[in-house]
């Protein structure tokens, strides 16, 4: 009797979850023919259709959510067998699967990165920038086993280990007539520009707006910081930006003055997350200290980012 694969299984729950064959084909990193082929090969498989496909979207069968329901607890095992095969190995020996956000990515990794190659040379690391919303998904489903992100992740399940607070500094026109530390109500007389929805930066950035009641400029968003940096240097306005993101973004930015807040300023506590469940905790905790200490090594970093304040 056939029986139904491990990437089968894999590529049928990303689908489960997506109802998409494109999303979840980019969620697996597989072209789409590829996806499609497993979830057809699992079908033929277990002989019975699992999914209703329309020229919209996809639909679960009955059969389907059944076998979603147990794919999940199937391949989540499947994991927690793999990891803890890991941790009887060493610390951080063998593969590990590494999610970032975009607004830590460029300036942490090029810091912590050579260092974790001389302490665990046998780490096997591969890295993916994704927003925070994508990366905890894949964290929580199995496809990362650890994330950096800005905390609190959004998601139960997660366990959340410190590694520093940075603040945010207000990247404005040199045109602009501001002088000295600011307090947030400053604000208030500004048209603050965000990122795009999705990342968790311009929730951040919101929420300090929201607490003096200033106004984002509700026509202008930029996918990236360099792009926001770059529209502020264009004089449509001011923005946000974390310590650590300063130098290399406002590097080939003209016409730009930059500006700290008064005590307390605002800012950001950047950690790493795991699944609360995965037997490698021992492990996770050693990253985060060579993380940690990779940083407050580093004389750039150091000085843009503190150890988290109680």
């Amino acid at each position: 009797m056939s029986r139904p694969t491990v990437a089968q299984l894999r590529a049928f729950l990303a689908l489960s979850e997506h109802l998409h064959f494109r999303d979840a084909a980019a969620a697996l990193r597989l072209s789409q023919p590829a996806l499609s082929g497993a979830v057809a090969a699992l079908e033929e498989t277990l002989n019975t259709r699992l999914v209703e496909r329309t020229t919209r979207k996809v639909l679960l069968t009955p059969a389907g959510e059944r076998v979603a329901r147990r794919a999940e607890r199937v391949l989540a095992e499947l994991d927690r067998l793999v990891e803890e095969v890991r941790a009887v190995d060493g610390p951080l020996v063998g593969p590990l699967r590494l999610g970032v956000i975009p607004t830590v990515a460029p300036y942490l990794l090029p810091v912590v990165l050579p260092r974790l190659a001389r302490e665990f040379p046998d780490l096997e690391l591969t890295v993916h920038e994704e927003q925070t919303g994508q990366i905890v998904a894949e964290l929580v489903a199995g496809r990362l086993d650890v994330v950096v992100l800005a905390r609190p992740a959004p998601a139960p399940g997660v366990t959340e280990l410190t590694l520093y607070d940075e603040d945010f500094l207000l990247v404005a026109p040199d045109s602009y007539e501001l002088a000295g530390d600011l307090p947030r109500a400053a604000l208030n007389e500004l048209d603050v520009i965000l990122l795009n929805e999705g990342h968790c930066l311009r929730d951040q950035a919101l929420d300090v707006c929201r607490q003096v009641g200033a106004r984002a400029v509700a026509a202008t968003y930029a996918t990236s910081l360099a792009t926001l940096v770059q529209l502020v240097s264009g004089g449509l306005g001011v923005t946000l930006v974390p310590e650590t993101a300063v130098p290399v973004e406002t590097r080939r930015a003209p016409n730009l003055r930059l500006h700290r807040f008064e005590a307390p300023a605002p800012h950001r506590r950047i950690g790493l997350g795991y699944r609360a469940s995965s037997p490698r905790a021992a492990e996770y905790e050693a990253l985060a200290a060579s993380i940690r200490a990779a940083v407050g090594d580093d004389a750039a970093t150091a000085v843009r980012v503190r150890a988290p304040s109680a």
